[in-house]
């Protein structure tokens, strides 16, 4: 064979490798991106359902209350008048309705301590111990998004792979927590 015709192949060779680096690495890169795109969804969906399941409770909360008392109904009509946000809602729409339902869970057990017979209802306090337990995931899933969205972030914001992103992948916002929780809380005694 032609010293040539060796050193032609050996470049078409390395040349083909290189593009075949260079495309398995932008494939790779692009699945990369997909999966946390996804992940990023994912959590966000995990919120909904904890919101929702929080409305649920609060709801069913009002409906076990409201027969102990008249005169707080507008304070727990503003329970079942929200409206649970569609699963197309912005996540500013979300920590809206992550704010009302806060105000309105303050609100109810402001009636409750009013009320010491209905502290005692058992199916009461099963619905208080299923609230705390939501609003404990609730804040799990919370931080779980608010960690798939800052992967996401840097992911598609290093070089090179910032190039891959291109267009098709933007910067996800973050969970903000609601304005009065990030007051300094005051102490009466």
């Amino acid at each position: 064979m032609d010293t040539t015709l060796i050193i032609v192949l050996v470049v078409v060779g390395v040349i083909l490798l290189l593009v075949l680096g260079v495309v398995g690495w932008f494939i790779s890169t692009r699945n990369k991106f997909i999966r946390m795109e996804q992940d990023v969804e994912n959590s966000e969906s995990r919120i909904d359902v904890y919101l929702t399941k929080r409305f649920d409770l609060l709801t069913k909360m009002y409906d076990t209350t409201k027969g102990y008392m008249k005169h707080e109904k507008e304070t727990l009509m503003a329970v079942v008048q929200m409206r649970n946000p569609g699963v197309n809602a912005s996540l500013k729409e979300k920590a809206n309705f992550n704010e009302q339902l806060t105000t309105a869970s303050r609100r109810l057990n402001m009636v409750v301590e009013r009320y010491p017979e209905l502290k005692a209802d058992k199916m009461f306090n099963n619905l208080q111990q299923a609230q705390s337990e939501v609003e404990e995931n609730l804040q799990a899933a919370r931080s779980n998004f608010n960690s798939n969205v800052a992967s996401f972030n840097k992911a598609i914001l290093q070089f090179p792979a910032s190039i891959v992103a291109g267009a098709r992948f933007t910067k996800k916002e973050y969970f903000e927590a609601e304005e009065s929780k990030k007051q300094d809380v005051k102490m009466e005694f």
